[in-house]
């Protein structure tokens, strides 16, 4: 049950994520190549406004890169957050003296609703990555 979860959970983020590079992404990136191949056609420019010109071409889909990453990794430290939860309560059953059967069917339990909880955290999460991508787009 509890990887049946993780797999709903991945396919989610997944989907989100590819959403998002179609959407977003490939905008920014097309932006910043024709941005730099702009830079290199200028023929006066000394090879560090060259540089120069190319890093500021790359800035915006940098910003949009780190604003990924953080979104991904606070999610994934709030899942990880919620499977801790469920292990620490496993190991204090086993503790109390439950039976392990019964200990690795409620761990089970609660890995699933961590992960069904998080799959619909995932529709607000794309929505908050698209809104501040599409500020950066502006």
């Amino acid at each position: 049950m509890a990887e049946a979860a993780q797999g709903r959970v991945q396919a989610a983020v997944e989907s989100a994520v590819q959403e998002l590079e179609r959407e977003r992404i490939r905008g920014l990136q097309g932006t910043m190549f024709r941005c730099s191949a702009r830079c290199c056609e200028d023929s006066t420019a000394s090879m560090q406004q060259v540089q120069r010109c190319i890093e500021r071409c790359h800035a915006p889909l940098a910003q949009a890169q780190a604003i990924v990453t953080a979104e991904l990794e606070s999610f994934q430290d709030r899942l990880s957050r919620c499977t801790l939860h469920c292990n620490d309560k496993a190991k204090d059953a086993l503790d109390a003296g439950t039976a392990e059967t019964k200990v690795r069917g409620q761990l089970d339990t609660c890995l699933a609703a961590c992960g069904d909880d998080h799959v619909r955290l995932v529709p607000a999460m794309a929505k908050k990555m698209k809104d501040s991508l599409g500020a950066l787009q502006q």
